[in-house]
């Protein structure tokens, strides 16, 4: 049988399933988790250990019709100051509940656009986070960039703050596919923010990219990879478009007629991870590319790769606090998510005490569940002795599961006395794989196509 028609009747071509940034996954979050669990669970962290922290900043000076993120349009910066202070508030309450001697880890300031904060608001949340929890001597610090939204002083106070990654958004660089999709950015203004950032002392690049865009076709993709390879970024993610109208109004400004098919949506992909392959860089997991020497690499190499809710990830924290509306945070003992309006957020904030809107504790099997998905998502494989020295006793568990999935997944998948493995022609399934050990009803969920 044809490979693509194997990968058909698989379902890669129709199947809605999970990214799997988090499991369980944010639709299976209920509003009994509370505010409570947020402040029990930040006092149990460690003393003296190292969290991740993630801040949002929901406003946009434009809104890109592709984007299904939480943000909101704004031409003047009041709102963002006012918002900036409620965060500020939800930081100084953090630090009070946090105990002595947490330091980060990680940091990432993502949106929206972070990078409408003046020189003089990035300052001040950047003193604020030191206040609380200082940057560990290692620690990494990454800030969405948008081209079209920085200048020289901007990035000059970032750098301040102590910003050593910066993610830069291209998406794609056709001019009939920006303007279908309702982001105009030019290659020389990202060209330009590039050199700006690296003049800075910033040497870690990263950059975004997507396949699946409406217009898109196998020269297109490949003529924007090209160019953005001629920035050398250190680190790219190739995601597919998710057109999900019903959940994010603004998608309806785009044509559905003219977004590629499912199978189409392979080649583009295929296209530019080749392009990456030839130009050196290392697949990591199911859709992001590193140079050698970027610490994801590293990381991959190293079996160190986890996921969380930016995507791919070295950090070694088990805590990762989100602040701001919308914003979700990762404890040992489950997810808490802040109010998604910013005005709900705000409110809670100025009544004394965390936003959290819903959440998830764990329970049963999710960490055991939760961990075989991570390894398929990251390493394209599980390992018996990785997971029964984690989870003592679970052993006949998983290996009945992991026989199920390679009953169900026939030749795409390896199993042996050690684990399972999925091959090499059977990765684009890799998600699909991954839904087969949720055991979660994902009946009323609105996910993304499985390309």
């Amino acid at each position: 049988m044809h490979m693509t028609s194997k990968l058909a009747k698989l379902g890669l071509f129709d199947a809605m399933v999970p990214r799997y940034t988090s499991y369980p996954t944010a639709p299976q979050f209920k509003p009994t988790t509370g505010s409570e669990h947020m402040q029990e669970w930040v006092q149990a962290v460690p003393p003296g250990s190292q969290i991740s922290l993630y801040l949002h900043i929901p406003f946009c000076r434009r809104l890109c019709w592709f984007c299904a993120c939480r943000t909101q349009g704004t031409q003047t910066l009041s709102p963002v100051a006012s918002y900036l202070q409620t965060l500020i508030q939800e930081i100084e309450m953090l630090g009070r509940w946090l105990p002595e001697g947490v330091t980060l880890s990680r940091m990432h300031w993502g949106g929206g656009t972070p990078t409408l904060l003046s020189p003089g608001m990035i300052g001040e949340l950047s003193d604020a986070v030191v206040a609380i929890a200082p940057l560990a001597r290692t620690a990494e610090f990454s800030v969405e960039i948008d081209p079209n939204e920085i200048d020289a002083a901007r990035v000059d106070a970032l750098a301040r703050a102590g910003m050593t990654r910066a993610s830069i958004g291209v998406q794609d660089f056709d001019p009939e596919v920006q303007n279908t999709i309702g982001r105009i950015q030019g290659f020389e203004i990202t060209r330009d923010a590039a050199e700006m950032l690296r003049g800075a002392s910033i040497t870690s690049l990263n950059a975004d990219i997507l396949f699946g865009l409406p217009h898109q076709d196998e020269a297109r993709i490949a003529g924007s990879v090209q160019k953005l390879l001629t920035l050398n970024p250190d680190r790219v993610a190739l995601y597919g478009y998710a057109h999900v109208p019903w959940m994010a109004r603004r998608q309806s400004m785009i044509p559905s007629d003219a977004l590629p098919a499912p199978e189409k949506r392979l080649k583009l992909f295929d296209t530019a991870r080749r392009l990456f392959d030839w130009d050196g860089y290392t697949q990591i997991g199911i859709d992001h590319f590193a140079a050698p020497h970027d610490t994801l690499a590293i990381a991959a190499r190293a079996g160190r790769l986890r996921r969380n809710f930016q995507g791919y990830t070295d950090d070694p924290a088990d805590v990762l606090i989100g602040l701001g509306a919308s914003a979700i945070s990762r404890f040992p003992q489950g997810y808490t998510q802040n109010a998604p309006a910013t005005s709900a957020y705000a409110k809670a904030i100025q009544q004394g005490h965390f936003s959290t809107a819903r959440g998830h504790v764990f329970a049963g099997d999710d960490l055991l569940r939760a961990r075989i998905i991570e390894a398929l998502m990251c390493d394209f494989e599980v390992s018996l002795i990785d997971i029964t020295a984690r989870f003592p006793g679970s052993g006949a568990r998983v290996t009945a599961l992991l026989r199920e999935a390679a009953e169900r997944f026939d030749d795409m998948v390896q199993i042996s006395e050690t684990g399972l493995r999925i091959r090499p022609e059977g990765e684009p399934l890799t998600r699909i794989i991954a839904r087969h050990f949720d055991a979660y009803d994902m009946s009323g969920a609105g996910h993304a196509s499985a390309i």
